[in-house]
């Protein structure tokens, strides 16, 4: 799959950002598995090519070619939330070496069977979407290792790297496949990439993982989806993240998904051409990659965006109109540094807004946002291509792209918040009469708050951010009331599923958190405290 996720604190000077771009390779785990990686993406690339010319030659239908875009996303879109909350419960080590696996054995299985002839269309799409569940699996949990392989400091270098890893491999897949493709056969590169999955596997079967357990069960299942479904409910920063990428994932599906088509039937060249484009994404994402430290350090990320997602629309028209290999060779340069600038500065600000128990659900969301936005987009532009045309296709998703710009802009992704995650500690262990069962409940808290009396309006409205505190780390319930007959006196009430889903409320409370609830109490009258009690649900026995 194509690793490498994103993430960001606040830059330094651009000179710093630049000298010490390659710090964490002298980490000696990091520095193997960038190496790995970049080998296994070089071979997913070559797949992603193999597959997409050899659908060409199974089916001249633009509806057929894009379901191969469609099948590669599909698994993720459905999978990743459960995918996220797995890599939450599990070690997150052992359950990428078994995914690592499952992908060798599925991508040996296709080249095998391209070689013996006996492969079909929907047959390649099965592959397809039987290689993303794999990936779908993988991303989360490979989102959420990279704080664990460099230390605090060194992660915006190492996400950089990330980055320049699953690029420099886009430069060259895509290349090799093509002279790969047209020499011998697509089922070479199929085995190929299934061979390149050993080089992390190696690295993660020696990596000796220190695994962090809490005192407190691991999460059930079902459960952790629907708390991890909370937190993105109730963060409002992420929210925006997924807005800003939904708005341009569905368009940007258009280059993706009907770029094999252009090349054969538009421009009526083979396979080399094909890679040679994709190549030129790839050295243009690579130098975007290179670029983006300075540009983070002069302007924000929403108009890092804005910008470009212009200059992604316009390298879609050059694709849809162009026919000299030259300019559609510079116009897809342009192509990679948008798309890297893009999906960076989106999976910067999700990755800000994540505290590490629930890193990889949040991720989560943001996959499933990109690969919905890739999946459907595929489909829809398939679709719209068989009716009226390649070019008139690409070019409504142009217009569609720039008009999106517009629509989002009010939907801020910020500059550079650095939110401090980590656990407070600081709520008082709960009174007891006798020890509750782990899942007994529901519980009910209920916290007590003398509030001055000319400082309510500014007290009920500073709570309102502690009841999204509350509710993303994990409360179904929250309301506040006040006493008729005392309007000083607050009560706020919150509901967790069971008790030990309150207790991993203590765990969760961070400092950030902290925060928010002292710019509450700061209302209170002075010399008074809260009062908390806790209240257990009877059922019938």
């Amino acid at each position: 799959m194509k690793t490498g996720p994103s993430t960001e604190v606040q830059p330094p000077a651009p000179v710093h950002a630049v000298s010490g771009a390659w710090i964490p390779l002298q980490t000696a785990l990091f520095r193997n598995l960038w190496i790995a990686t970049i080998v296994s993406n070089v071979g997913t690339w070559m797949q992603d090519v193999g597959a997409g010319w050899l659908m060409t030659s199974l089916s001249s239908s633009p509806a057929m070619v894009a379901l191969v875009e469609a099948a590669d996303s599909l698994p993720l879109m459905l999978l990743a939330l459960p995918a996220g909350a797995l890599a939450d419960i599990v070690d997150r080590r052992r359950l990428l070496i078994v995914i690592q696996i499952y992908l060798l054995v599925v991508a040996g299985a296709l080249g095998i069977l391209t070689l013996l002839d006996i492969m079909t269309a929907w047959m390649l799409l099965g592959f397809t979407f039987t290689l993303g569940v794999g990936a779908a699996l993988m991303m989360p949990a490979w989102s959420a290792i990279v704080p664990e392989l460099v230390p605090t400091d060194q992660m915006p270098s190492a996400v950089a790297l990330n980055s320049v890893a699953v690029n420099a491999a886009r430069a060259i897949g895509p290349a090799v496949a093509g002279v790969l493709v047209a020499a011998v056969g697509a089922w070479l590169v199929f085995l190929l990439n299934a061979v390149s999955y050993i080089g992390i596997l190696a690295v993660l079967l020696r990596w000796r993982r220190e695994h962090h357990k809490s005192t407190l069960p691991a999460e059930r299942f079902v459960s952790a989806i629907r708390v991890g479904m909370r937190f993105v409910m109730h963060t409002e920063a992420l929210q925006v993240v997924l807005i800003r990428g939904s708005a341009f994932f569905v368009f940007a599906s258009a280059t993706w998904s009907l770029f094999p088509l252009i090349v054969r039937q538009e421009l009526g060249r083979g396979p080399e051409i094909y890679g040679l484009l994709l190549t030129c994404i790839g050295f243009g994402a690579v130098a975007g990659a290179m670029l983006l430290p300075r540009l983070r350090a002069k302007i924000s990320r929403d108009a890092l965006v804005a910008g470009a997602s212009a200059l992604y629309a316009l390298a879609a028209l050059a694709l849809a109109y162009v026919q000299n290999v030259g300019l559609l060779a510079v116009a897809m340069l342009a192509t990679g540094i948008a798309w890297i600038s893009i999906l960076s500065a989106l999976q910067v600000s999700a990755q800000m807004t994540l505290p590490a128990w629930v890193r990889a659900r949040g991720l989560a969301a943001f996959v499933v946002v990109f690969m919905s936005g890739m999946a459907l987009g595929s489909i829809l532009w398939g679709q719209v291509a068989t009716r009226i045309g390649i070019p008139a296709a690409l070019t409504t998703a142009a217009l569609g792209m720039a008009l999106a710009i517009g629509l989002t802009w009010r939907y801020k992704l910020g500059r550079h918040q650095v939110l401090d995650f980590r656990p407070s500690l600081d709520w008082p262990a709960p009174l007891l009469a006798e020890t509750p069962e782990p899942d007994s409940g529901p519980v009910m808290v209920t916290i007590e708050y003398r509030v001055q009396p000319t400082k309510r309006a500014e007290f009920v409205a500073a709570m309102q951010a502690v009841r999204e505190m509350r509710r993303r780390n994990g409360a179904y319930f929250w309301e506040l009331f006040h006493d008729s007959a005392d309007p000083a006196r607050y009560i706020e009430c919150f509901m967790d599923e069971s008790w030990l889903e309150h207790l991993r409320q203590h765990e969760r409370v961070s400092v950030s958190d902290r925060a928010i609830q002292q710019r509450a109490k700061q209302f209170m009258v002075e010399g008074e405290s809260t009062k908390s009690q806790h209240w257990l649900g009877d059922r019938e026995p």
